[in-house]
């Protein structure tokens, strides 16, 4: 590089190229059309992402849950919830016991929806239950009483 009598550098003259022999204005980085150095979306990096890190059995558990309207159907979601998902035994809470009665003849059309949205082997039993009786111990501390039940 040389330099005017000004102070200022110069170069020379420019080759017939143009810019083309600086690596900045190469053609294959310039322009409309897309190359490897675009954005991603992170849709498509997120398949990417989780075969690489092994999640991938983590995250079709937990599509069971974020799907299950889907999966089932919104009548039978707005009367069950997947409650939790362990060794491949998912359970199912209906609101009432008649509905968990209804389930349990549905299971295994249910079992087929869920297989044929998330795969085999994510879902591989059904356990289908009623709602939480409620206790009769109220409070922190309570006596345990075998005897009789009457008042005198």
């Amino acid at each position: 590089m040389s330099y005017r009598s000004d102070g200022f550098a110069y170069r020379g003259p420019r080759r017939s190229g143009g810019r083309s022999d600086d690596p900045r204005f190469r053609r294959e980085w310039s322009g409309p059309g897309p190359d490897k150095r675009d954005p991603e979306t992170i849709g498509s990096l997120l398949g990417q992402v989780v075969r690489k890190k092994g999640w991938t059995a983590k995250v079709s558990n937990a599509s069971v849950f974020g799907r299950w309207t889907e999966i089932v159907g919104p009548d039978i979601a707005s009367h069950c919830r997947p409650e939790k998902l362990e060794d491949g035994e998912l359970l199912v809470v209906a609101e009432s016991s008649a509905w968990a009665t209804q389930l349990r003849l549905l299971s295994s059309q249910m079992y087929r929806k869920i297989a044929a949205a998330l795969g085999p082997g994510v879902v591989r039993r059904l356990r289908i239950v009623g709602p939480k009786q409620p206790t009769r111990s109220f409070g922190p501390r309570r006596v345990r009483f075998n005897g009789s039940r009457d008042t005198f």
